[in-house]
């Protein structure tokens, strides 16, 4: 009888290892609310309230990589009217991000001024709080997990654009949000054994399926899951220079000032 049991308990334990997902392909929708950053009802009446988007999710146990889905024939939503033009990124809207959890790294590659980039940081650690509360996403029993982070800063630029495309008028200005913490809720699976998620979120027991960022700013949902994956899209990119995030910074802060470009917000979710 107790070989009977034996048996039994190491087949159970083979199926559910067996049952794990450890790689595969996830496709997130990305939904802004646009109001809630900004309250000016001039530059409210220039856009839509939320600013939707698809990013996928590619990844093994080890190693992701998060880009956006290209929508070319979309139109531009945030395309401004009259003299002036507008533009907006949030995230790593410029490229993708790779990350190496078994290196503790994380690239992103990006372009510009025409010019290839790699900003290389390291993976730092996020402290989740577990819950005992779970919800069903796609069929998985997902787990949820909350943390806490200072809100970003928020950088305004404002062109206005003269007869002919002359600039008359050009200011930055420095917008820093009022010191104070925003809760970021993940809902993960744990039967996905990867330490995944959309953008730079992650290092949870599985895969991030949603994510709700201070308060509906922004959320993350998963709106397909594949258990394959191409393991050529995992790896390392290579083409570019490499610099640092605040390399990076300056480079596109003087790209701004000599060319005298769009009006740009800049959130960074990191």
């Amino acid at each position: 009888m107790r070989k009977v049991l034996l048996s039994f308990t190491c087949l159970t334990g083979f199926l559910m290892a067996n049952a794990q997902q450890k790689e595969g392909t996830i496709v997130f929708e990305r939904k802004i609310n646009m109001y809630k950053t900004i309250t000016d009802e001039q530059m409210r009446a220039m856009m839509p309230e939320f600013r939707t988007s698809k990013h996928m999710l590619l990844f093994s146990d080890s190693i992701s990589v998060y880009k956006a889905v290209p929508e070319d024939e979309a139109p531009d939503p945030f395309a401004g009217g009259g003299g002036g033009r507008m533009m907006m990124r949030f995230g790593n809207d410029g490229g993708d991000l790779y990350k190496n959890f078994e290196q503790s790294k994380s690239i992103l590659s990006s372009e510009l001024g025409g010019k290839n980039f790699l900003i290389v940081d390291s993976i730092r650690p996020q402290p989740w709080k577990l819950s005992m509360e779970t919800k069903q996403i796609l069929g998985h029993t997902c787990h949820k997990a909350t943390r806490k982070m200072p809100a970003p800063q928020m950088t305004m630029r404002s062109v206005t654009m003269g007869g002919g495309g002359a600039v008359t008028r050009d200011t930055t200005v420095q917008k820093p949000v009022a010191a104070k913490e925003m809760e970021i809720v993940a809902w993960f699976a744990d039967n996905i054994v990867s330490p995944v998620g959309p953008e730079s979120y992650g290092q949870l027991p599985g895969v991030i399926l949603e994510l709700d960022i201070d308060n509906g700013k922004t959320v993350y949902t998963a709106k397909e899951i594949k258990t394959t994956v191409d393991v050529k899209e995992l790896k390392e990119p290579k083409k570019g220079k490499v610099v640092t995030q605040e390399e990076y910074r300056k480079l596109m802060m003087q790209m701004m000032q000599n060319q005298g470009g769009p009006s740009m917000f800049r959130r960074s979710d990191n």
